[in-house]
């Protein structure tokens, strides 16, 4: 395709793209060369998109990747449900996004008789629980919830977790003796997958089957990503910016204050995104294999009796639950860091 003329050359690709698709569709060999139809389709429309925003203004360029952002997600949704009504994919294993929806909404809505629980709590009842019991009805309400359950290990187990972390990560970073002797445990520990550490925390604590086994392990996942990247992030700060503190007379902690922590944040929050993400792993793993709520159990639950739309709206939960609480520590670094805020405007 000649591509001298970017407009022609523009029209003449989505044409191809769309004749394509007419003849996978007329021969029907969406049904025996899916995947091979799925990557040509995202191999045209990235090329689609690239060769598009050739023609968008500077001025719109924000906008423009806002769309394919939002856009994107939704044509994939869209695909995903023509493939599953075509018969393409098996509704059994792959339910279409309607139906998700659809389940999501009760699960929203309903009461699971069977194992006492409800997703948020059933918020409707909270006037009359609370004028018949007090607040010991709203607490009753808040432990049937899937949701506040997970919410609960995830949060308590990521601060008791990133404090110590962040504590031992400076004091690592700014001490090189107190690195060498403890680096070498950290790697050892860190290397552990989390969810084996479950059994030794049931042992230590007086209710094995309670909270406080899965917030520690959570707490502990949390703690070694905090640590590592603290410790990274102090120890290399640039001597320049140690520097320029010494040449304006900066004592111990106004270097450390002014200097040094200022200088560690950015690789401290992005240990911070990691420890998140993994707190809410670990925390979806452990009520997989021992808890009555959380949103875990509910996905794993609905596997078991192959409700699998309810399953695949557990997940979904799972990932807004990690939009939600990724976008909650983004705003924390935006107001603890105004100036990267400001630096990523100008670039």
């Amino acid at each position: 395709m000649n591509k001298s003329n970017p407009k022609q050359y523009l029209i003449t690709l989505a044409s191809a793209f769309l004749i394509f698709n007419l003849v996978f569709l007329g021969f029907r060999l969406w049904y025996s060369l899916f995947l091979l139809g799925l990557l040509i389709d995202f191999i045209f429309i990235v090329m689609l998109a690239e060769e598009g925003s050739k023609f968008i203004a500077a001025r719109h360029a924000t906008k423009f990747e806002r769309s394919l952002a939002i856009g994107f997600p939704i044509l994939v949704l869209v695909g995903w449900e023509l493939t599953v009504r075509a018969g393409i994919l098996n509704p059994l294993w792959f339910p279409p996004p309607s139906k998700i929806a659809v389940a999501l909404w009760q699960l929203i809505i309903s009461y699971n008789q069977f194992t006492k629980t409800s997703l948020m709590g059933r918020p409707w009842l909270i006037p009359s629980m609370f004028e018949k019991q007090g607040w010991a009805g709203i607490a009753t309400l808040a432990q049937e919830s899937d949701l506040f359950g997970t919410l609960f290990r995830v949060v308590a187990g990521f601060i008791l977790g990133f404090i110590p972390g962040i504590i031992l990560g400076v004091v690592m970073g700014v001490s090189r003796s107190v690195r060498i002797m403890l680096n070498s445990i950290l790697s050892a520990v860190y290397v552990l997958p989390k969810i084996m550490i479950f059994p030794i925390m049931m042992l230590m604590f007086a209710d094995p089957f309670g909270e406080g086994p899965k917030i520690a392990v959570v707490a502990i996942s949390a703690f070694f990503l905090v640590a590592i990247n603290t410790m990274a992030g102090v120890a290399g700060v640039d001597n320049v910016y140690l520097e320029a503190g010494r040449n304006y007379g900066a004592n111990r902690w106004q270097m450390f204050r002014h200097v040094i922590i200022p200088g560690a944040l950015p690789v401290i929050f992005a240990g911070l995104r990691l420890a998140l993400g993994t707190a809410l792993i670990v925390v979806v793993s452990i009520e997989f294999i021992r808890a009555k709520t959380g949103v875990g159990y509910l996905t794993f639950y609905y596997w078991e009796i192959m409700d699998t739309p309810k399953m695949y709206a557990g997940l979904v939960l799972v990932m807004l639950i990690g939009v939600l609480l990724n976008e909650v520590l983004q705003w924390i670094e935006t107001v603890t860091m105004p100036w990267q805020k400001g630096r990523s405007a100008n670039s």
